[in-house]
């Protein structure tokens, strides 16, 4: 199984489906340091917001094997400029989160996803699995 790393906008929904993808407990966790799990490092959400911080995500890239940029099907707007995924020469997946909210447009944060440079895009709800499968077939 390749080793994926989550980045994203704190809220994005990172360590919830870190949680799901390791059969814990779903439970509000706040990340404050980067987290090697087995084919999971978690990121905290500053580390994408802010650009000093934004090279130590740039470094942590090259752990994993594929990098996933999440980002909340509710985002007012994009935290990732265009053609972004060509920092990293790993693969690089969007990640739609939050599916099921009401206020959720999916199609539209897809489609930032793409404009950044993602090529494979998976829609996710962490709380009920959907989507996970996929995710993880795709890791396979």
């Amino acid at each position: 199984m390749k080793k994926i790393i989550f980045m994203g906008r704190t809220g994005a929904g990172k360590t919830t489906l870190t949680q799901y993808i390791r059969g814990e407990a779903i439970r509000y966790q706040k990340t404050q340091y980067i987290h090697h799990q087995d084919i999971v490092i978690d990121t905290p959400g500053e580390y994408a917001e802010t650009q000093h911080l934004g090279r130590a995500l740039a470094l942590y890239s090259y752990e994993a094997d594929v990098v996933g940029l999440l980002a909340d099907a509710t985002e007012p707007y994009s935290l990732y400029p265009p053609n972004i995924t060509c920092m990293v020469n790993r693969e690089v997946i969007g990640i739609v989160t939050k599916i099921d909210h009401p206020n959720a447009r999916p199609e539209r944060v897809a489609a930032w996803l793409r404009n950044s440079g993602c090529k494979d895009i998976f829609f996710i709800n962490a709380r009920t699995g959907e989507g996970v499968k996929e995710l993880l077939d795709h890791l396979r």
